[in-house]
């Protein structure tokens, strides 16, 4: 029988091999139909299905030695690859205490994260093309080339007994992932992938007025920024079942 991480893989082929084009009610059906396959498949997964050890605070990337804080040169975020096709990228992002993806987005692509161990918290956006007759502010003049309006869909905490977190290219779009109470990690689809040859390069915002209440539906505005310095991702290698597509 093969493994959960395969029969994962060969689903998100199923579902993102053919996306429901606009006005395709069919298509459209299928496609939900196959998605809802998918999320059923990466609700069952553990950390122990991908040979992943859940780490502690000390733990470095190996699981072998003390790992060094990442402000002093190890990187706060490390990814597994799983696997890759023209339709979507599959692998396992790990988290060390206290470290943060940065909010950014995903252009035209749809994501399923599923958290393995740990917890995670994420916030989630969406752009807004036009005003909705809200009363935010105007921006100074000065600033409004790096500006969207934008909107706070979703804050929420999400552990190895949740459902996967979806995201989809008009919706939960551009999000936040941050580790709580220690180390965590989840696995990832992006489909299709990022290729930014193709337009889909990847973003970094920053949230230019902090609401500490997070008011679900609140617009704001976020200014696109560089990488922020304080964050980079390094690779380890992926222990688990191997996956053929």
């Amino acid at each position: 029988m093969s493994s959960i991480v395969q029969r994962i893989a060969r689903q998100a082929l199923a579902t993102f091999r053919n996306q429901p084009q606009v006005g395709g009610a069919d298509a459209g059906k299928c496609f939900l139909e196959n998605l809802g396959e998918l999320k059923s498949l990466m609700t069952e997964v553990r950390a122990a299905d991908l040979k992943l050890v859940p780490r502690r605070a000390e733990d470095s990337p190996s699981g072998v030695a003390p790992a060094l804080p990442y402000s002093h040169g190890a990187p706060p975020v490390t990814y597994m690859h799983i696997c890759e096709t023209d339709h979507f990228s599959m692998g396992v992002f790990l988290l060390k205490s206290g470290a943060s993806i940065p909010l950014h987005d995903h252009p035209e692509m749809h994501g399923v994260l599923k958290v393995l161990y740990g917890k995670v918290r994420i916030r989630c956006f969406d752009r807004l093309e036009r005003p909705s007759g809200g009363s935010t502010a105007a921006p100074p003049p000065a600033q409004v080339g790096s500006l969207r309006r934008s909107v706070l869909r979703s804050t929420g905490e999400f552990t190895e007994e949740c459902g996967p977190c979806v995201l989809s290219p008009d919706r939960d779009n551009l999000h936040q992932i941050d580790a709580v109470d220690g180390p965590t990690a989840f696995m990832d689809i992006l489909a299709p992938p990022y290729d930014p040859d193709d337009g889909r390069d990847c973003h970094y915002y920053r949230v230019l007025e902090a609401d500490p209440a997070e008011q679900k539906e609140k617009e704001l505005w976020l200014m696109e920024i560089s990488q922020p310095p304080d964050f980079w991702c390094g690779g380890e290698p992926y222990p688990g079942p191997e996956v053929t597509l």
